[in-house]
């Protein structure tokens, strides 16, 4: 696996009791992003936090903060989650109807705009839009819950997705997100991922462990 690989530890599987000193052992540790997932209860089957709490987090690492709104409606939050201190802000290609407006809007705040789709959306989804995006996030899990298998179909929308990317001739990072483990990492990266949101794989046995966990994961 290539050392440019970018590791995001997803901060759901972190201690939420300490949240804060969390994310700032993952970023000493050698962490690229760090990933927060938003989730409101409805688009998703499961409610986390909102711009208050980044807000709050933001001094704890100097890291991109990689947020990732599993939310309906994201158009009436994203200047919220950009004043937060978010960098980068993904939305869902379901979750709206005007897709390249919502991106815009992200932009707007100078902020770098990403989109992510589903399992069960195909990936000719994202053609329309591949102008304006800085980030494709591909769920290799159903969204809602961590800790779940990673979804082997997915292997083959990452390598299709890889292709639309080269061809754009654009930077754009590939981002793979839903039960990543130092086991399947190399499948990833080898479909075409650049950047792997882990959590379990990034947080188990505690702080002394993230460093030795993200270089597991990057192989």
């Amino acid at each position: 696996m290539q050392q440019s690989t970018k590791i995001a530890p997803s901060i759901l599987s972190a201690d939420f009791a300490i949240l804060g000193q969390e994310i700032q052992s993952v970023s000493d540790a050698g962490a690229d992003y760090i990933h927060i997932d938003v989730m409101d209860g409805n688009f998703v089957p499961n409610i986390t936090i909102g711009p208050c709490v980044i807000k709050a987090l933001r001094k704890f690492s100097k890291l991109p903060f990689d947020t990732h709104l599993m939310i309906n409606n994201p158009d009436l939050y994203i200047q919220e989650f950009a004043n937060a201190g978010s960098d980068i802000i993904t939305v869902h290609s379901e979750a709206t109807i005007h897709l390249d407006r919502t991106l815009q809007l992200i932009k707007s705040f100078g902020k770098k705009a990403g989109v992510s789709i589903v399992p069960s959306t195909h990936e000719n989804a994202i053609d329309y839009i591949m102008d304006e995006v800085d980030l494709i996030l591909v769920m290799t899990v159903n969204p809602g819950f961590g800790g779940q298998s990673f979804i082997k179909s997915q292997l083959k929308k990452i390598e299709a997705i890889r292709k639309k990317i080269d061809a754009s001739g654009r930077i754009i990072d590939l981002q793979v997100d839903g039960g990543i483990t130092a086991k399947n990492a190399y499948d990833a990266v080898n479909a075409g991922a650049d950047v792997l949101v882990a959590g379990s794989a990034t947080f188990s046995g505690g702080p002394a462990k993230y460093a030795e966990n993200i270089k597991a994961l990057r192989g």
